[in-house]
């Protein structure tokens, strides 16, 4: 069967998993949380100038999926991208530096939010062009099966996104080559700012991939335990030579599009709605609560230190300086190494 319809529950899925680690989890989201809504504040003040694509309400996508991940592992994904910089590793201070184009950012300020990179951490960039990140996450991971690793890359790309003609070309090549790759659409259910209902025919797209033979599921993207299953299954897929995976992981955004999109095409009722009932945050906080893991003391802890964390990075990017003017002339090419004959 090459594509399956739903997926563990989150408490089947945290079965295996230890109190820690649901604390780890709890801490990973808030983090992200109050980061963008840091970078929300810094954007209405003026501070962060362009495009600024905040992830708040699709928190456990990338918590849950860097948890099925090892070191050596690559992700690369669109210009929403602060979440997944800061899942897998990246420090805040640098981040925030670069939303705000300073010196102490990742990409030097040259970048801003929708461009930066960290090859420490295995992070291939935020892209502007929609799809683009898709056949660049194949040629990633052909890269692993070149080397001869087990390394696997992680293809993030928006609902959006999944109706572009170079993600098809995409599953074929790597189906034909049989990459280490999981193409992880990221179903936000309005793209830019139409609704899936309206902007696709055929709305299941884990199922895009059954022509090709490529398997596929569909995720709980408000549960971050269902999340880390379905990731660890993926991966076990690819690691094992089995060629690539699709993972359609339905989450809910919060916000609009960007920090200059109103969100008027849905309801305060909708978005109130998913909120209160479906919060991915507090969906682990209440596990920890009821499971008796952590008391409410302790969330309040962990609430503060990520506060402190989200204030200190804000604080580094507005004293970081601006990058020098001879930056304009660095980073535009690089050293090609001498190939043997």
């Amino acid at each position: 069967m090459a594509a399956r319809k739903g997926s563990a529950s989150g408490a089947k899925a945290g079965a295996n998993v230890s109190a820690d680690e649901l604390k780890s989890y709890y801490r990973d989201m808030l983090l992200i949380r109050r980061f963008e809504e840091k970078a929300g504040q810094l954007y209405g003040m003026g501070l962060i100038g362009g495009f600024c694509h905040l992830y708040i309400g699709q928190e456990a996508v990338v918590v849950g999926l860097e948890a099925a991940a090892k070191e050596g592992d690559k992700r690369v994904t669109s210009y929403r991208d602060h979440g997944h910089m800061l899942a897998c590793g990246m420090d805040p201070k640098g981040v925030m530096a670069e939303l705000t184009g300073r010196e102490g950012g990742y990409s030097k300020g040259k970048g801003g939010s929708m461009h930066m990179f960290s090859k420490e951490k295995h992070f291939y960039g935020g892209h502007g062009i929609v799809g683009a990140q898709v056949p660049i996450g194949a040629g990633l991971a052909f890269s692993d099966k070149y080397k001869g690793n087990d390394n696997v890359t992680f293809a993030y790309f928006g609902d959006g996104a999944a109706n572009q003609g170079q993600v098809a070309e995409t599953y074929n090549m790597a189906q034909l080559w049989d990459l280490p790759v999981v193409f992880v659409i990221e179903n936000n259910q309005y793209a830019m700012g139409t609704s899936v209902q309206r902007a696709t025919k055929s709305p299941d797209f884990y199922e895009r991939g059954v022509a090709y033979g490529i398997q596929g599921e569909e995720v709980d993207g408000m549960d971050v335990l269902a999340v880390k299953a379905a990731g660890e299954k993926a991966v076990a897929h690819c690691r094992a030579g089995k060629g690539p995976y699709i993972l359609e992981i339905k989450t809910y955004r919060y916000r609009g599009h960007s920090m200059s999109d109103p969100a008027k095409y849905r309801t305060r009722e909708e978005v109130q709605k998913i909120r209160e009932e479906r919060d991915a945050i507090e969906h682990v906080r209440q596990l920890l609560l009821t499971g008796k893991h952590a008391s409410e003391d302790e969330l309040k802890d962990i609430d503060k230190e990520i506060k402190g964390i989200v204030n200190e990075a804000a604080d580094f990017a507005k004293e970081s300086p601006e990058p020098a003017l001879e930056e304009l002339w660095t980073d535009i090419y690089t050293d090609v190494a001498p190939q043997n004959a």
